[in-house]
């Protein structure tokens, strides 16, 4: 399935993301508030169920993102330990 940047879920789920992570980037000790993008922790592609999941996403800046492409699989546990411990603060 080809992703729709369009479609009005998809554009909820990146609205969430952001809100939730105060359209901060997350990853720890950059806050940068500049490109911010919502990152699917588990693939797009390999977990159709999670696509529209909230805790299977994260804010991370252009910088960041950039620096996870082509390597997403090995930053999953990491991001997931993140979301946990915002969860467990609120």
């Amino acid at each position: 399935m080809t992703r729709n940047y369009k479609d009005p879920q998809y554009i909820k789920w990146r609205k969430d993301i952001r809100q939730r992570d105060d359209g901060t980037c997350q990853w720890p000790h950059c806050n940068s508030k500049k490109k911010i993008h919502a990152h699917h922790i588990k693939k797009w592609a390999d977990f159709p169920g999670l696509r529209y999941h909230i805790n299977n996403g994260i804010s991370l800046c252009k910088t960041h993102h950039d620096l996870i492409k082509d390597n997403e699989e090995n930053y999953e546990s990491f991001f997931l330990s993140l979301i946990l411990q915002k969860l467990k603060n609120q």
